[in-house]
Parts: C-alpha cells; structure tokens; sequence
C-alpha cells in the first residue's frame, strides 16, 4: 500500500489516483539561470524515483515537468550578455537534458516551457479578474488574496494582520498594489528593449507563480494528483498555485497530494556560492565522481529527510555503487548447477517484501537500498559456498532488474559508466602490461577508457586522468 506525506493534509495518506491504474504527476522544474547544482538534481532525481516506482506498480504515469526560461534573474543576466532570452536559455536547456542523461533519469512525457505558454498564462488571469480574483494597477496585474479564505491552506501560514514588511516571505513587488500580500500575475514592462509579450492585457511578462498554473493544468486538468517540488517553493510558489487555479476554475483541490524534497546541505551548511561551498553536477564530474555514484548518493537519504553532502560521503557512495556492481557482474557470470536452494529463494522473497516495503513507506529509499545490500551479502556467501542454483540465478537476475527499474543504478538501463576504482584497476593493468612489452593491449586498455570518456596522460610521476 504506497503512502506519502500530503503537505496539504500534514498526515502520511495512502495514495489513491483519480482515475484507477493512472497517475498525473506534476514537478515544479528548474529555472534554466545556470547549470543545475547538486540540490536541483536532488529534487530531479526524486521525482524520477517516484515516477518510476509508480511504473513499477503498474500505474500509468503522465509525467510533466515544466522548464522557467523566464524571470527577472534571465532577463537581467541575458540583457547583460546582450542575447535574446532564447538564446541565453539555449545552452543550460541543453546541459539539463545532458547532465540529467548522465545521471540516469527518464525523461518526463511533458516538457513545457513557459515562453511557449504566454496564451494561456493570459487567458487563466483573465479569468482571475472575471471571477474578481485580480486587479490592474499602473498596467501590471495582481493576485488580490483577501478574495481567497483558504490562502494559507498549504503552508500553515496565519496570514491574518500581515503588513508589508511584516515576513520577508511576503512578495513585495515594486508596483503599487492594493495589499502588500498581494502577488503580481502579470508584470508591465519598464522599458522599450526589455524582454516583454504583446497581450490584451498590455506590453509585458508573467509572474513567477502563474506559470505552472497555466501549464500544469494545460496537461493535467484542472484537478491533478500529485504536485511535487523542493521544500522551499511551498510558501509563496505552490501556495500562490493554489490560490490562483482553485481562483480561477473553482475546482477543488488543484492538486490531491502535494510532495516536498527536504533540502540538501554542503558540511552542515546551506549551499550558495558565497560561501565557497556550492556544487553544480559538472563539477563532480569534473573532480572525477561518476554520474552513477551520485545518483546513489542523492537517492540514498529518502526525499522527506535533509540530505548532507560531503566528498567523504560521495566517496563512500561510489564504493557502494562498486559494490553492488561487481555482485551484479559476479551473479550474472557464475555458473551453476540445476535446481534451487531454497534458503535463496527465501532471501529473494523477503529483499522483495523490504525493498516494496520501503517505498511504499513514503519513498524510504533508505530501506530499499538496505534491502539489496543485505541480499548481496547473502547472495556473494552462496556464490563463494557453491550453494547458488540455476533457479536462483534466474530469480535474483530478475529481481535485480525489477530493483533496478526503479533506482537505475546496477546499469542496466543506461550505458555503464566507470567508476573510480574501475577507471584505477584498468590503468594498473595497462600499465603491468607496458611492463610486459605488451603494448597491444596497453592500447587497448586507453581505447576503452577513452571510449569512457576517460583521457589519460603518461608523465614522470604516472599516469594522471580524466574525464571529459
């Protein structure tokens, strides 16, 4: 039985779709400023866990994720750089679906982004006003939230009394509005050469929060699911979606069960480049990490829970990582003799229970990757005891498989990728083989590393390596 902690209710609620045997999911993506840090990824990943364990039980997922490629920070960095907002936006597009192919994640069935969704941001304010919801002030356009009694209804937050200045939370846009708790729907535009959209509505752009409005219930419907994102985008973002869409359609609720990724600390800290301790993806790699590595880490603390990054930590991830490869490999290579031992059979059956016992608990990754562990164990003692069967061998190589449709780090559904210690014992080999004169294969070691990705460089003090 899949449960999940509702941020609307509070409480951990069985899940329970709209329309059985299929789930509409919606995630609030990234904003295409820059490359995209180890925390966005960790939100990334969880939603892919998540869409993929629905698969997994059979559900039919329609999967959207939407991509900001405009807000005040894009404008501002592409007039900098004296590009169109496109063009700016062009390059971190591309190293999203780059990195998130690295890291093993299925692409959603839905990728809308929201400069390709203006009409129908201006059409769902339209209705706001309509419905007297929003108002015009010097061309921009409001959300007036005294016209909606369940505004706070997400985030727990007593709204009651606030003045502006009262919460740096509150949205304090620079336009005169009628309440300073008032959040803007539509922007005009301040000068000719900004970047701006001709509408009914006047020269200008959307606001931030009537972007996934729009979009999520373009493909949902006005009622959907699940709405998943990071922890701090409850309050104003998905609070001000609430209230917008509920606003504007009447349709109660907008989304079912709402899911928050707790947040992911460098050393105990909060990541941000001021503090030296901020991490995009590419940075890993370029230190020598490998994609699979940190997918397992970032996975390996369940979503509801803060996860803490250490190189220590990663390091330990990719030996993790190892380990459960070579058992894969160790498994998939052994040769056994007819029949089935029933002790292994057993061990099959209860890492199954576990491992859908942990996700079912609220997506308890933590679990389900001690499930598979304490298998592996099992299973290598047998391998080195002669006790495996050719029964069991089946039935642990399918459990793999079905293990790995979901977490997606055995290889199994992308192209293996090196580890560290793999990159190491391949480079040793080449090198006891230059020793040997054997210099077809020291060649043939450095093509497949390249093939790798991985460039060597032969100098005094070794060989040193990388990755491309």
């Amino acid at each position: 039985m899949l449960k999940f902690r509702n941020t609307l209710s509070g409480q951990v609620e069985e899940f329970r779709p709209m329309r059985e045997g299929e789930v509409s999911l919606y995630y609030c993506g990234p904003t295409v400023w820059d490359f995209g840090h180890i925390g966005n990824f960790r939100s990334m990943l969880a939603t892919d866990l998540l869409s993929r364990y629905l698969r997994y039980q059979g559900y039919s997922v329609t999967h959207v994720m939407n991509i900001t490629d405009v807000e005040d920070r894009i404008i501002a960095l592409s007039q900098k750089a004296g590009v169109t907002i496109d063009e700016y936006t062009a390059k971190y597009i591309d190293a999203l679906w780059q990195d998130a192919d690295d890291l093993g994640v299925n692409r959603p069935d839905i990728v809308p982004r929201a400069t390709r969704h203006i009409t129908e941001m201006v059409e769902l304010i339209e209705q706001l006003r309509e419905r007297g919801h929003a108002y015009e002030s010097e061309g921009s356009v409001y959300y007036r939230i005294t016209s909606f009694p369940e505004y706070g209804k997400l985030s727990k937050i007593n709204f009651a009394g606030n003045i502006a200045g009262a919460s740096e939370r509150v949205d304090t846009d620079k336009y005169e509005k009628e309440d300073a708790r008032d959040f803007a729907l539509w922007k005009a535009a301040e000068s000719p050469d900004e970047p701006a959209w001709d509408t009914r509505l006047g020269r200008g752009r959307p606001g931030w929060h009537i972007e996934c409005s729009a979009m999520s219930m373009k493909y949902l419907g006005q009622s959907f699911d699940i709405h998943a994102g990071g922890i701090d985008l409850i309050f104003p973002h998905h609070e001000n979606e609430i209230a917008q869409s509920e606003g504007a359609t009447g349709v109660v609720p907008f989304a079912r069960y709402w899911i928050h990724y707790e947040h992911l600390k460098v050393n105990g800290e909060s990541m941000s480049k001021s503090k030296g301790n901020y991490y995009t993806f590419r940075d890993l790699v370029e230190q020598g990490f490998a994609p699979v590595a940190v997918r397992y880490f970032l996975l390996s603390v369940p979503y509801s829970k803060q996860l803490n990054f250490t190189f220590e930590a990663l390091r330990g991830a990719e030996k993790a990582v190892l380990g459960l490869r070579d058992f894969h490999a160790r498994l998939t290579e052994v040769r056994t003799e007819p029949g089935s031992d029933p002790q292994l059979h057993e061990a099959a059956a209860r890492a199954l229970k576990e491992f859908e016992g942990g996700l079912d608990d609220d997506l308890n990754t933590s679990v389900a990757f001690a499930a598979i562990h304490n298998l592996a164990r099992e299973v290598n003692t047998a391998i080195a005891c002669h006790t495996l069967r050719e029964e069991n061998k089946r039935e642990l190589l399918e459990l793999l498989a079905r293990f790995d449709s979901v977490l997606n780090i055995f290889g199994s559904q992308q192209e293996a990728v090196m580890l560290d210690a793999e990159v190491q014992t391949l480079i040793d080999e080449r090198q006891e083989a230059r020793r040997r004169r054997d210099f077809a294969r020291a060649d043939e070691i450095r093509q497949e590393l390249a093939a790798q990705g991985i460039t060597l460089e032969d100098t005094k003090d070794g060989v040193r390596w990388k990755r491309r």
